[in-house]
């Protein structure tokens, strides 16, 4: 009687490439969080009562939680491990939600919601690409990017659409999103614990974890030159073109749409981050083309965010629903080949003991464009929308021309 052998165990490595799907699943859920209370603005200033300023306000809260978030979770998890961070990321944001449910009764939570929401953001842009990138070890290299770029945004806009959906049709608008939320994200940390660790605690001190965060965030002499001219004129415009797509563009039409306010900011989010997640895979073959010293996705994303931005200022004219709807798309395009040839580039530059630390630095200079709408609102009382965006335009050109002379430097190099 032949003996029946026991079927071959997958190796240590199939099973780390088989765990990226966990990992991304975490970016999907806290980007639906960070971003499902985009569409919400216009809610809680006509059924909540808030003003403009406390409107901003709630956005302000927001960037303080993930400026710390971006900057200090990742270098973390340099240090001691990716699954302990990246738990407690995903758990502050079913938190976050849960907290904003309470917003009914008071700005206080909404606050404390948002900043955590920020943080929640903050540590899954910084730890969950760089642990899905450590995953996917073996498959194309840039794979692991485009699966990080893609479940975030889309994350971004499904979070977005859903809970637009829920405050314009549904029971509770100012409960029932984050309830959807809190429900979809409430087994991912648990799921986590199960992903094999990719970077083992570091041993140290407190003063030791200190010194090596701080290098952490610094970017190696070598691609020093490379980061200056190619990736810092290009980050802040990865979410700089999102928020003039559907921050800007709702309130310039407002009063086209009427009382389908809300529907048409939702649509216009959700139409933003599925061009951006629709054109990803051509930013990927843009940068295959032009080899690892090449520019040509980056200067393709900064062309086209130039045409968004002349849209979006011919618009502050023309006040069209259908011109600030061709400007999204055009806007969400350029983000899609922005954040993931940025990401690239980023994970060219980095070692594995600083690649978080590196991709948080890219992240929290990408989110420094998303304060450009609160800039603009605040300079409205002195300017007009197209003087401003006319600016913004010039500013546009200024960077694409500084990310040409870079690359092609680079190239010459």
């Amino acid at each position: 009687m032949l003996e029946t052998l026991p079927a071959a165990l997958p190796s240590a490595a199939t099973v780390r490439s088989r765990s990226w799907p966990v990992v991304a699943a975490a970016l999907f859920v806290c980007g639906w969080g960070g971003n499902q209370f985009t569409p919400l603005l216009l809610m809680y200033r006509r059924l909540g009562g808030y003003s403009a300023l406390s409107v901003d306000a709630f956005l302000g809260a927001y960037v303080v939680g993930l400026v710390p978030g971006l900057l200090l979770a990742g270098p973390m998890s340099d240090r001691r491990g990716r699954r302990p961070v990246l738990v407690a990321g995903t758990a502050a944001s079913a938190l976050a939600s849960l907290v904003l449910c309470f917003g009914v009764d008071g700005p206080w939570p909404i606050y404390a919601g948002r900043l955590l929401t920020g943080v929640a953001v903050g540590t899954a842009m910084a730890v969950g690409s760089s642990w899905v990138k450590e995953l996917s070890n073996g498959d194309d290299p840039g794979a692991a990017a485009r699966r990080a770029s893609l479940c975030q945004t889309a994350g971004f806009g499904l979070g977005a659409g859903v809970a637009g959906a829920l405050a314009q049709w549904g029971p509770w608008p100012m409960v029932t999103p984050y309830v959807v939320h809190v429900a979809i994200t409430a087994a991912v940390p648990l799921l986590l614990l199960r992903v094999p660790e990719t970077r083992p605690a570091a041993a140290g001190g407190s003063g030791g974890l200190l010194r090596a965060l701080a290098r952490d965030l610094r970017v190696p002499a070598p691609a020093r030159r490379r980061f200056r001219l190619v990736v810092l004129p290009m980050a802040p415009w990865v979410f700089g073109s999102a928020g003039l797509a559907y921050a800007v563009m709702p309130q310039l039409v407002d009063a086209r749409v009427g009382s389908w306010g809300l529907a048409y900011a939702t649509a216009l989010t959700v139409l933003t981050l599925g061009t951006g997640a629709a054109v990803q895979p051509l930013a990927r073959r843009l940068q295959g083309a032009a080899g690892t010293r090449g520019g040509r996705a980056s200067v393709t994303a900064m062309a086209v965010m130039l045409l968004g931005v002349v849209l979006c200022a011919t618009n502050a004219e023309l006040r069209s629903p259908w011109v600030a709807a061709v400007a999204a798309m055009t806007l969400g395009a350029a983000y899609g080949i922005a954040v993931l040839s940025g990401l690239l580039e980023i994970q060219r530059m980095a070692g594995p003991d600083d690649l978080a630390g590196l991709t948080g630095v890219y992240y929290a200079l990408a989110y420094a464009g998303f304060l450009l709408p609160t800039v603009l609102a605040t300079l409205s009382a002195w300017f007009s929308y197209q003087t401003m965006l006319t600016a913004v335009a010039l500013a546009a050109l200024g960077c694409l021309a500084l990310v040409v002379a870079g690359t092609r430097r680079e190239a010459a190099g």
